[in-house]
């Protein structure tokens, strides 16, 4: 027996091939549960998530703070390396977290402004305008997550944020098109 205290794996032969069936490690970890007293682990998951709901605004409100942060201290210092990989690392926390959140429309403004710092060449030619927009509807759409009509509004500005997040990058990686491919395919975050 190997060292631990697992079969060796078993070999079937056959005329053509040989199946090869691995021991299963997972039953040393494994504990079984009395149907009884079954306990669901994806309810139990959701409830915990239910009891940090509360917390939840808060996190995303830290989260765009952080971000806003990370865009103040570019435009004081400039596109310095550390300052660029905060203001993409604070875009992708918040397209991460926001649907977990209960904010799925900022992390698709957040997914439009990580594509903007990945693909852009050079991110110091950004128009400072188009990273402030990314950043204004983040927050915005934060801020009136639970005002009556904040849906519509923040999937129409994702539209025009996505539409002409795609225009500079597709002008400005003409001649770059391994970026191209990456520019052009759709979205990963929710926008409708």
């Amino acid at each position: 027996m190997p060292k631990d205290n697992l079969p060796a794996p078993k070999v079937e032969a056959f005329a053509d091939h040989h199946v090869i069936t691995p021991p299963n490690r997972l039953r040393k970890v494994m504990r079984l549960v009395d149907e009884n007293n079954f306990e669901d682990p994806v309810a139990r998951a959701e409830k915990a998530l239910a009891g940090l709901s509360d917390e939840f605004a808060k996190w995303m409100a830290i989260e765009c703070d952080r971000l806003a942060a990370a865009h103040a201290a570019i435009l004081k210092n400039g596109f310095a390396p550390a300052a660029h990989d905060e203001l993409f690392r604070a875009a992708h926390d918040i397209k991460g977290g926001a649907a977990t959140f209960g904010y799925p429309f900022a992390g698709a403004g957040a997914e439009s402004l990580c594509r903007v710092i990945e693909h852009a060449p050079a991110l110091d030619r950004v128009p400072a305008e188009l990273i402030a927009y990314h950043i204004n509807a983040i927050q915005a759409i934060v801020r009136e997550h639970t005002s009556p009509g904040t849906e519509a509004m923040a999937k129409e500005i994702n539209r025009k944020l996505r539409l002409v997040a795609d225009e500079y990058l597709a002008a400005v990686n003409r001649d770059r098109p391994e970026h191209l491919e990456a520019i052009l395919a759709p979205s990963i975050a929710p926008v409708e």
